[in-house]
């Protein structure tokens, strides 16, 4: 990637706090399960949700290098300085922080973006499957929007895969069916963050597409300055 002076200052410091995390985690971890407890002390299911969740955003960190490297294409800075704050607010501030329990709406804002981003990969996978600089003018800007939507949404439906199969065999809360306190929700309140998850993720994949649409049809170029591009150099 050819990285900015801006995104490498907001990758490192989000990648150090991530890393520290990684190693609070794990002694929490160890004191928790030996019985040697403080008072602000999370249950040890929360400590492997935040584990399983800061070795992910590390490895998340990593790959847009390694992909960009192994097939030759360009990252835009904008793009992957959303991507590292995104990261940054879902992980470090989410979970770590605690922040889905302290802000109501917090969850809700980072499906809205990861709505959005997705929805501009979709059609950075337009442009790199016909292998061009741009948007192919022969396909029609709603085949293309329409490509970029469905696939936003695909990718949240596959999160939301993860994190039932992971709550599931590891005991963790992603799909917050419980109070940070452990109580078990019931019926449609329990159902209600996943559905409202998919809800949100669909906004904003489709505030993405329109826009998306719009640039295309009329030529604005707003949407070129998010996609992925194969680095000719």
């Amino acid at each position: 990637m050819r990285e900015s002076k801006a995104s490498k200052i907001v990758s490192g410091i989000v990648f150090i706090s991530l890393v520290l995390s990684v190693i609070y985690i794990i002694v929490r971890i160890i004191m928790v399960s030996t019985g040697i407890k403080d008072k602000g002390d999370r249950p040890e299911s929360e400590y492997v949700l935040m584990l399983l969740q800061c070795t992910l955003g590390i490895i998340m960190m990593l790959l847009p290098g390694f992909i960009s490297k192994k097939l030759s294409i360009q990252i835009p800075s904008q793009m992957y300085i959303t991507f590292v704050i995104f990261l940054y607010c879902a992980i470090y501030l989410g979970e770590v922080r605690s922040f889905y329990y302290q802000f109501r709406h917090w969850d809700t804002i980072l499906h809205a973006v990861s709505g959005f981003m997705l929805g501009a990969l979709g059609f950075s996978f337009v442009v790199l499957l016909n292998d061009t600089e741009k948007v192919p003018v022969n396909l029609s800007p709603v085949f293309v929007s329409l490509f970029a939507f469905c696939f936003s949404i695909m990718l949240g439906v596959m999160w939301e895969f993860y994190e039932f199969t992971f709550d599931g065999l590891l005991g963790l809360n992603m799909q917050k069916f419980a109070l940070e306190d452990g109580t078990l929700l019931v019926g449609r309140e329990a159902l209600s963050d996943t559905i409202k998850d998919l809800f949100v993720d669909t906004i904003g994949a489709l505030i993405i597409s329109i826009i998306g649409y719009i640039s295309i049809k009329y030529k604005k170029g707003w949407i070129e300055r998010l996609l992925i591009k194969r680095d000719d150099d």
